[in-house]
């Protein structure tokens, strides 16, 4: 079956996607009494103990609203990392299902992202109101949203897909990714500017700036950077500002090949699933 013929059948079984993302939802506030109401409170209490953390008690004046910079790209990250936690374990949670039942594999990770990014919406709705009561209103410069969200998607579903399979066949998967998780947090800028990576530096006569390379090397350093530009601004800036179309493009680019790479490493060995399982 070629790709074509995959992404057909998955269009098919969308009504069970739909399921499973409502199941995802369900399961993540089962026994909760203000159920995905959290979705919205979580944010709004997170904004409120970071304004009054750097806003009161330890003002950064290096960095103007640190509470919005650090949410900004706080919120993204945690869409991409749960994404990702959630999308390791999809395949191994759904082993009663695969095992009783035929349908595309694929919809199990898809699923699990497709939950947090429900989560990242209602939370990002919550981060625009407190961006208007901070002063900085959406400009023109928002447009470059859809875009953003739609490469941190593919990126993130593709990298899913791989993680989901491996932790079929190697279980450690997940304690390997949590502490991988951790670095790569530290390693993009979320809690601070992309541009205090330092000035150019020349080694063995090769002359680079250490935030381009980190642009090239980590999607996520231009995702997040992304989403504080249109949102933020820069430091040399007094609010949101455009960005760079050529680090989407690449970035985009990137995306989709680690979308594809993750799409055939998953379809490689579904049909091993059951058995390992």
């Amino acid at each position: 079956m070629n790709w074509w013929s995959n992404l057909r059948e998955t269009l098919r079984y969308r009504s069970l996607l739909h399921n499973l993302v409502k199941r995802d939802i369900k399961v993540r506030y089962r026994n909760s009494i203000l159920g995905v109401l959290w979705s919205l409170l979580n944010p709004l209490l997170m904004m409120l103990v970071f304004s009054l953390i750097f806003g009161k008690l330890m003002p950064r004046e290096d960095i103007r609203q640190y509470a919005v910079f650090f949410l900004v790209g706080l919120l993204p990250w945690q869409f991409f990392s749960n994404s990702l936690i959630s999308g390791t374990v999809s395949t191994t949670d759904g082993s009663n299902m695969i095992k009783k039942i035929y349908f595309p594999r694929e919809l199990l990770p898809t699923s699990s992202v497709i939950s947090n990014l429900v989560h990242f919406m209602l939370a990002f709705l919550v981060l625009l109101v407190f961006l208007y009561a901070s002063g900085l209103f959406l400009t023109i410069h928002a447009l470059w949203l859809p875009p953003l969200l739609l490469t941190q998607i593919i990126f993130t579903l593709g990298l899913a897909m791989i993680l989901s399979t491996l932790n079929v066949f190697y279980r450690d998967v997940l304690m390997i990714i949590d502490v991988i998780l951790l670095a790569w947090f530290f390693l993009t800028p979320v809690i601070y500017p992309l541009e205090w990576m330092g000035q150019a530096q020349t080694i063995l006569g090769i002359t680079f700036e250490p935030a381009q390379v980190m642009r090239w090397i980590n999607p996520m350093a231009s995702i997040i950077d992304g989403y504080r530009t249109v949102l933020w601004g820069t430091l040399a800036s007094d609010g949101p500002v455009g960005m760079d179309p050529l680090y989407l493009t690449r970035t985009f680019v990137t995306a989709i090949i680690i979308f594809i790479l993750g799409y055939l490493f998953f379809t490689r060995f579904k049909h091993l699933f059951a058995e390992k399982l």
